[in-house]
Parts: C-alpha cells; sequence; structure tokens
C-alpha cells in the first residue's frame, strides 16, 4: 500500500507539474528563438463579421452600436447576425437597427450555434470571416489589428485577446485569463497558439469547416487552420471586452458544458495529435487541450498517494497538511461567494482552480457517458456586459 502511495503521488505531481510549469517553461525557451512575425503591412480584406444570439434583447443593441463605432472601413466590412430561435424580441430590435454597417439578419428556428455559425458563414461574402459574442465590445481599432497579420499567406488564422471589462476587480477568473494570455503569447511566438477563443477571432474565409453538432465552435473552426498547415496566430492587441461570470456557481456550470464539448472536440481533431503531421503542435495541443484537463484526476490522486504514504517520510505528511489546508481555502472561497473576503486571491484562486478541475472532472464523465451539451444556453448579465466593457473601452 505505501509503495502504491508513492507511485500515486509522484506520478500525479509529475503530471501537474509537466501541465502547468514543465510545458510552460519548455515553450519559453522555444520562445528565446521566436518563429517570424508575420507580415502586417498588406491592404485591408473584405470581411464578414458573424454573431450567433439567441435571446440577446438586453444586449444586441449595445453591440450593434458598439460594431457602427469600429473604425474598420464600411465598405470593406458586413456584419451578419444569426438568430437562432430568438423569441425576446432579438429579430425586431436588429432589424429595426439603423446603423453605418452594412447588416444582414438571418433568422432560424432553434437549431444550436453551431448550426447557426454554419448559416451565417453561408451567408457571409467577405474573404475573412470574424467571429465575436453578443456580449463582448470590441475596442475601436480591434479589426484592423486582427485581420493585418493576413497580410502574410502563412497566416489561416488570428485569436484575439479578451479582456474583462471590470479592471477593478481580483478574482481567480482574471487571474486564468492573465494566465492564458502569457501562454497564448508563448505559444504563438513558438509557431501556433492552440485554439481561439470565441469572443474574437478570425480565418480565411476558405479554410472555414462546417462546425458539427457537440463540440466547441472556437477550438474546431480555429484549429482547422492548423489542419490546413497555415498558421493560427496571437494578436494581444486585438482587444474584445467583456463582464466575468456572475459567479463560481454559473462559472461551474458554464465550465461543465465547455469542458464537455472540449473533449469531444479534440477527438474530432485527434488527427493533429499526431507529431508526425503536426510536430511540436502535436504536444502542444496534448499539454494544453488534454493533461490540463485531466490535472483533477491527478489532484485527487496526489491526496490519495500522500496520504497513503503518511508514515513513510515527513515531506508526505506535510504534503498531506498542504494539500488539505489549499483545499480548505478553496472550500471557504465556495462557500463564501458573494461575501467581500471570498474575492481576496488568497480563497479566490484556490476556489477557482479546484472549481475548474471539479468540472473538467464532471464533464469527463459526461463526455464518456455521451451526455454533452447539444443545445447553446447563454447566460448574460445585462447590466454588466456591453455597458461595461464599453465604460472599459473609453477609459483604455
Amino acid at each position: 500500500m505505501t509503495a502504491l502511495g508513492l507511485v500515486l503521488f509522484l506520478g500525479s505531481v509529475a503530471l501537474v507539474a509537466w501541465a502547468y510549469l514543465g510545458f510552460p517553461a519548455l515553450l519559453a525557451l522555444r520562445a528565446l528563438r521566436p518563429a517570424p512575425r508575420p507580415r502586417t503591412d498588406g491592404a485591408l480584406p473584405s470581411v464578414s463579421l458573424v454573431i450567433a444570439v439567441h435571446n440577446e434583447s438586453a444586449v444586441i443593441d449595445r453591440k450593434l452600436a458598439n460594431l457602427d463605432a469600429l473604425s474598420y472601413p464600411r465598405d470593406r466590412l458586413e456584419v451578419i447576425v444569426v438568430a437562432d430561435g430568438c423569441d425576446d424580441g432579438t429579430c425586431e430590435r436588429v432589424a429595426s437597427h439603423a446603423g453605418a454597417t452594412p447588416l444582414t439578419l438571418v433568422e432560424l428556428s432553434r437549431v444550436g450555434k453551431n448550426a447557426a455559425l454554419n448559416a451565417g458563414v453561408a451567408a457571409a461574402t467577405g474573404d475573412v470571416l470574424v467571429f465575436s459574442d453578443a456580449d463582448t465590445a470590441l475596442d475601436a481599432n480591434a479589426l484592423e489589428r486582427l485581420v493585418a497579420p493576413f497580410a502574410d499567406a502563412s497566416v489561416g488564422g488570428v485569436a484575439g485577446d479578451f479582456r474583462y471589462s471590470d479592471e477593478g476587480e481580483v478574482g481567480g477568473e482574471r487571474a486564468y485569463w492573465s494566465f492564458d494570455r502569457l501562454w497564448k503569447q508563448l505559444e504563438s511566438r513558438s509557431g501556433n497558439v492552440t485554439s481561439a477563443t470565441g469572443q474574437l477571432y478570425a480565418l480565411r474565409r476558405e479554410l472555414f469547416t462546417p462546425v458539427p453538432d457537440g463540440v466547441t465552435d472556437d477550438f474546431f473552426v480555429s484549429t482547422g487552420v492548423i489542419e490546413a498547415g497555415k498558421r493560427l496566430w496571437f494578436e494581444p492587441t486585438a482587444v474584445g471586452r467583456g463582464a466575468a461570470a456572475d459567479g463560481l456557481g454559473d462559472e461551474y456550470g458554464r465550465k461543465v458544458r465547455v469542458i464537455g464539448r472540449g473533449f469531444a472536440s479534440v477527438w474530432q481533431r485527434r488527427r493533429l495529435l499526431d507529431p508526425r503531421r503536426t510536430g511540436f503542435y502535436a504536444l502542444q495541443l496534448f499539454s494544453h487541450k488534454v493533461l490540463r484537463r485531466l490535472v483533477g484526476i491527478a489532484l485527487v490522486g496526489a491526496f490519495v498517494g500522500a496520504a497513503l504514504a503518511w508514515n513513510v517520510h515527513p515531506v508526505y505528511r506535510v504534503a498531506t497538511l498542504a494539500q488539505l489546508a489549499f483545499h480548505g481555502l478553496a472550500l471557504a472561497g465556495w462557500l463564501g461567494r458573494g461575501l467581500p473576503f471570498a474575492r481576496l486571491r488568497f480563497f479566490a484562486l484556490p476556489a477557482f482552480f479546484d472549481v475548474a478541475n471539479a468540472a473538467a472532472l464532471h464533464a469527463l464523465v459526461h463526455f464518456f457517458r455521451g451526455r454533452q451539451a447539444r443545445i447553446w444556453e447563454p447566460r448574460r448579465n445585462p447590466d454588466e456586459a456591453l455597458e461595461g466593457a464599453a465604460s472599459a473601452r473609453r477609459g483604455a
């Protein structure tokens, strides 16, 4: 039993260390000899900005006003809003909008986000497709910055940078996005970012692959760039802003849905895990999108292993107690969510870390049971989403 505990503890610690320290260190080493930056000196391409919406009447007016405020040339920009079974007046608001940007409304019965995006792309005429969420406000120059790297023929897609509008707030989710931004920068300097996030990204129209049901749309669409042998670049100056999740409870449910679909997405793109086809990117994808989502299993293994090895050496007793303390802080942060103390990093970071890994375990169970969510239900805080993002943009 003691030997089992040692193996379990050391193996689990090694997995966590590789996911959060080892692989980032390897990326940093590769970034010391960075891949060439893309050219950005070409003419601006024609752009189709596709937004899939479901019952977004609370934010759609501000989103359309935000798009009208973009500095991208109007003769090279069209906006396509795909209404996925809206019954709250969203379609009427879009249809009545009289803005400066050419606008097309595509109305569908409830088909799900992926099918809605496919319909939006079918209606698009631009050379470059841009995708954004209804509650994400774009900085005025975001589109120019986003599409500039397409002047380089090697670039097939560009991921934008998502930032919170309420910059004064401290929490685990914000720390995650800061870490994720650094991770993307290292990945991009090493060759390719692993994938884009749905708040803001772009790709050449000819590289779009219709999105199947049951996968994460942004991952599946953006990794089609890698599948086509093109480069997926991260552009940190192309900024979209939005509000944080209302709380850990909402965040847990969202992560279960997103990560569950993420497992299905990686399975759909499993050919990219073959290093004979994609080289270093295969290790990058495996470390970023598979191992990091299995850290929850390793956390359980590390605790059980340290407890089993309690009598072997004091280091295992310390490890057991340290894990109990960390998870105790996480539990306090979870139980106290909504209270001022729970927003302190001392509680917020452990709580967010444990919630994220618990959600990954939950999602893994759903994946193997074939229970991934297939219909998309956006959850918005209408008082904070676009309004808060616009305020942050004005103050930037």
